[in-house]
């Protein structure tokens, strides 16, 4: 008996020591980074760049999954289900973080508690752009010609309580108009609605429309930053056009499953921290429109619960619903 205690000893001091030398080998195999919306979006955008500077960190692949669909629930969802381990994340923002709790009581998700953040990676404003036919060409204008066309006329979104539902639903309330609401399942397919005359407006990030709207594809209105954005120096800011206090940007972060253990997220956010700071990230990040944040896991953190305070109270004093 002695012999097998003392054995037994041996061999839970050989695991015990075994335990930290895997653990040093984090990553030994493929990393998947969800996006959990259509590809051609902002989301999917930056996946594709955080995982290619990531993996050269990492010295395994990152490779983005695309899992759209009820406003990035069904792919934030699975990412929440997953295995703890550090080799599934997601690219997760506003609308899945910090509008949907306020929005869906009944959410298969809690953002604060079955995620731990990464890092922050960058904040972006919206656009509002119309098809170029449409005889207007101001804010002021706009407003008028919606207004003659109560429920008539109608804008689109990826989802119901995306920021792009709420800016539009902000903009209904601001200017006691109406219109209808159409959702997508992506940036790219509502775009090409818009584009087509299917749809007359839309709020939407604005990484993926700067081509359309430099080629004339577009017609940018306004942006819905406080500031006007470089990439658009002749736009004006919803408030410089009238609407004082209009102002809504997106945060993006990456987030691993709740339970991911500290030592690989601290591995997971140096890589995505040189991923930010590589000089062809931080060149198309720019060339995005996108604002850098490069946040660690607290600040991410303090940044989600703040921004699900703020946005949290305007859904419930607007009376904001999901559809």
């Amino acid at each position: 008996m002695q012999r097998r205690h003392f054995l037994g000893v041996l061999g839970f001091g050989t695991l015990a020591r075994a335990v930290p030398a895997l653990a040093d080998d984090f990553p030994s195999r493929t990393i998947t980074l969800v996006s959990p919306w259509a590809p051609g979006g902002t989301n999917d955008l930056l996946c594709r760049i955080l995982a290619r500077e990531a993996g050269k960190v990492l010295g395994q692949p990152v490779v983005v999954e695309n899992r759209p669909g009820a406003g990035g629930a069904i792919g934030t969802t699975a990412v929440a289900r997953s295995r703890p381990d550090g080799y599934t994340l997601t690219l997760g923002s506003t609308p899945g973080y910090a509008t949907a709790p306020a929005l869906y009581p009944k959410l298969p998700y809690d953002p604060q508690r079955d995620f731990v953040p990464v890092i922050g990676v960058a904040t972006v404003p919206n656009v509002l752009v119309v098809n170029p036919s449409l005889p207007v060409s101001n804010l002021r204008e706009l407003i008028a010609y919606v207004s003659e066309r109560p429920g008539r006329l109608s804008y689109s979104s990826v989802g119901p309580g995306s920021t792009q539902h709420l800016c539009a639903k902000m903009f209904e309330k601001m200017t006691g108009t109406q219109m209808i609401h159409v959702p997508y399942k992506g940036t790219a397919p509502a775009m090409q609605d818009l584009m087509a005359g299917v749809i007359t407006l839309a709020f939407e990030n604005m990484p993926p429309l700067l081509p359309q709207i430099r080629h004339g594809g577009l017609k940018a209105l306004n942006v819905t930053s406080a500031r006007r954005v470089s990439q658009l120096p002749d736009v004006p800011t919803m408030s410089e056009s009238g609407l004082a206090d209009f102002t809504s940007t997106v945060w993006y972060a990456v987030f691993a499953p709740a339970g991911v253990p500290e030592h690989i997220v601290a591995r997971l956010q140096d890589a995505f921290m040189a991923a930010l700071r590589a000089p062809e990230s931080a060149a198309q990040l720019a060339g995005l429109g996108l604002t850098t944040l490069a946040t660690d896991a607290e600040g991410t953190r303090a940044l989600v619960q703040a921004d699900a305070a703020r946005w949290g109270e305007i859904i419930r004093s607007a009376g904001i619903k999901a559809e």
